[in-house]
């Protein structure tokens, strides 16, 4: 208690700066940088609350964790001192990814960059299925068409940033000093990718599974079902993405298993079905917090190597406290008490 009462403020702020920006970035501007852009708005809040505000109990905390007051200064000690040129080069991946982003799918002045871009995609008819697999209205489905986007895709966009930011890392690091090695940055993305390869798989698989069950009929038949709970549904809508998530560790998994089904249960009970799959995604989010991968990821990023379990313990009463708040929060929105709040 005495760490949420020290640490609430610059929470609310952070979190008031991030929805802002995410509202405004995913109809305005960009929504495949929605999070990226909120991100950067709200760790510049925070940074420039933290400049007139101060929590209580810091030095205490530092103690616990063993984290000195000030780095010692000497030979071999670490250089912490925060430059503007080396806070401008922590900054510059994630700014650089905006960019790159913004000129690949925003860009149209002159020249038309993204449908440029497009021109490159190599359709492929799925064999035996293309054709194959009908609709309720009795034609053939265009999802058995892969579109093969080896330079429109966002993973290549990814790609191309990493390069650009190797390169720049190579020739300098914020104070005049090279530092790394291009064959180093290419070495760590090779242990990047074998090191995520199981996660991968996981996604490769939910999707796989997801198409199935869509074009199967499968998904569709369990969302009429569900649909019977009437608008009850809305209160527990937001369960199902957050069991996707903690289970597959993946928000885009949750979406991919259960939008349709959500979209299809909400058609059925006369609720709004974008209210649903939103809460779909709402609920994977929440769910996110006892994800063994997020959990993983999280131990390991604070030195807690092997100590999931305890993390899981402190935050599994607040994920399922965010949850009943968004079930709550969505079945008022499904009504006229906060349906006013729905575009």
């Amino acid at each position: 208690m005495r760490g949420l009462r020290d640490a609430w403020a610059p929470a609310l702020v952070t979190g008031i700066a991030f929805g802002i920006a995410q509202f405004l970035c995913s109809n305005y501007f960009s929504y495949e940088l929605t999070d990226v852009v909120a991100s950067l708005v709200g760790l510049g809040a925070a940074i420039a609350f933290l400049r007139v505000w101060r929590p209580r109990g810091a030095a205490e905390a530092r103690a616990r964790l063993g984290v000195p007051a000030a780095v010692p200064a000497g030979p071999g000690a670490a250089d912490a001192t925060l430059t503007r040129a080396r806070t401008w080069m922590a900054l510059f991946p994630y700014l650089l990814v905006i960019v790159v982003f913004s000129v690949s799918k925003l860009w149209r002045s002159g020249v038309d960059i993204p449908a440029a871009l497009a021109t490159t995609d190599v359709k492929v008819n799925w064999p035996i299925l293309h054709d194959a697999v009908l609709g309720t209205d009795g034609k053939p489905l265009t999802s058995t068409v892969y579109a093969f986007q080896w330079l429109s895709g966002p993973g290549t966009m990814l790609f191309i940033s990493g390069l650009i930011i190797a390169l720049v890392y190579s020739l300098n690091d914020g104070r005049g000093r090279f530092r790394l090695k291009v064959s180093d940055a290419l070495a760590e993305l090779w242990r990047t990718a074998v090191k995520m390869r199981f996660a991968a798989l996981t996604i490769v698989l939910v999707l796989a599974l997801a198409y199935v069950m869509n074009l199967s009929g499968q998904t569709v038949a369990i969302g009429t079902w569900l649909a019977g709970a009437g608008g009850a549904f809305a209160f527990l809508s937001p369960i199902l993405g957050w069991i996707g998530t903690a289970v597959t560790g993946s928000d885009t998994s949750a979406n991919a298993l259960f939008a349709k089904l959500q979209q299809t249960a909400g058609q059925h009970a006369g609720i709004d079905p974008a209210l649903l799959v939103a809460a779909n995604t709402s609920g994977g989010v929440v769910g996110k917090l006892i994800s063994p991968q997020n959990l993983a990821i999280a131990a390991t990023s604070v030195g807690m190597d092997g100590q999931e379990s305890t993390i899981l313990r402190k935050v599994v009463w607040w994920s399922l406290g965010m949850l009943l708040v968004l079930c709550t929060l969505v079945f008022l929105q499904s009504t006229p008490v906060l349906g006013w709040m729905l575009p």
